[in-house]
């Protein structure tokens, strides 16, 4: 197939990119730099830079999409929402404009698991309450409201991804690697592996109060290689005037201190930790359900370990060892 992949100078977006073009498809990367990378575009994908509000030029003759260009800083979202509405929400609106005149009617978006904002219980299924408690899940939910409408008023077919937290690097067949390299960084284990690099003193561990086996917040990680496989396995569900919606994880959750633990066995190095006063709004428990699209996909994590993860992401870094 002829595919677009919005923001696929990204992490997941190039990951994705990488599979896609490897299995045969036809690729063609947008991507605005704003947090991407050039060096991210695999070999065989044409690249254009630009917005997702410029997706009309590129899109005649596509036969899908695969859209992850969007802003995804919880705090940032909190201190600019208009520029995450704007983004997130008014972008995919342009897009899927876009599409539909282009006649392109199939679009696998990723979203995420923020959308459910603070659940009731966990793991969290897909017909849990979604209740986002920032900008960015906000936005994503809205966009997921928009697919579906979409799908209801022009037959599009679409699938939404919902997850938590992603790591570890993926080398593709040419033995090219894709790894997570963010300007700004706020996920546990690539801060984790910084401070075993030298590049910062500590790791904050916000609780040790939770009602979980060592105090600390337990979460759910999903390997970028097993997540980019599944938006593969949406891209060929989707049916038109349908929108589906899959939670994607491990389906096992890792408490703080058990991430760094494994880290510390990982790097051999001690990583200090620093233990500080709970984040407002931290749930205790944050796990995905991925039954569903185990049942009807057939998708399952191939690395559900979190030491997986860690490895893959502690190996390819510059300077590791």
């Amino acid at each position: 197939m002829k595919l677009l992949v919005t923001g696929g100078a990204g992490y997941i977006g190039s990951v994705v990119a990488a599979q896609l073009v490897e299995a045969g498809h036809q690729v063609t990367v947008l991507d605005d730099l704003s947090t991407g990378h050039a060096d991210a575009v695999p070999a065989g994908a044409r690249f254009v830079e630009g917005s997702i509000t410029e997706a009309a030029d590129v899109l005649p003759g596509m036969d899908g999409v695969l859209h992850f260009a969007a802003k995804s800083l919880v705090g940032e979202s909190v201190e600019r929402p208009a520029l995450y509405w704007t983004h997130n929400l008014g972008g995919t609106l342009a897009l899927l404009d876009a599409m539909r005149t282009a006649g392109v009617g199939r679009i696998v978006f990723s979203s995420t698991a923020a959308t459910y904002g603070e659940p009731e219980r966990s793991p969290v299924q897909e017909g849990d309450p979604t209740r986002p408690t920032n900008p960015y899940g906000a936005s994503k939910l809205a966009v997921d409201t928009a697919l579906t409408t979409f799908a209801g008023l022009y037959g599009l077919a679409a699938v939404s991804l919902r997850y938590f937290n992603v790591g570890g690097s993926h080398t593709g067949g040419d033995g090219r690697v894709y790894r997570e390299r963010h300007t700004v960084e706020t996920h546990l284990i690539p801060n984790v592996l910084a401070v075993a690099l030298g590049g910062r003193e500590s790791v904050s561990v916000f609780g040790t109060d939770y009602p979980t086996p060592d105090g600390t917040c337990v979460r759910d990680y999903i390997h970028v290689a097993d997540l980019a496989r599944a938006h593969l396995l949406a891209l060929e569900a989707c049916s038109a005037g349908e929108h589906k919606i899959y939670n994607l994880g491990s389906g096992t959750g890792f408490s703080v201190r058990e991430v760094l633990s494994v880290c510390r066995e990982v790097t051999g190095h001690e990583i200090p930790e620093v233990v500080c006063e709970r984040r407002a709004g931290d749930p205790a428990v944050l796990v995905a359900s991925s039954e569903k699209i185990q049942r009807e996909l057939g998708w399952k994590p191939e690395h559900p370990s979190v030491r997986d993860i860690v490895s893959d992401a502690w190996t390819v870094l510059p300077n590791a060892g």
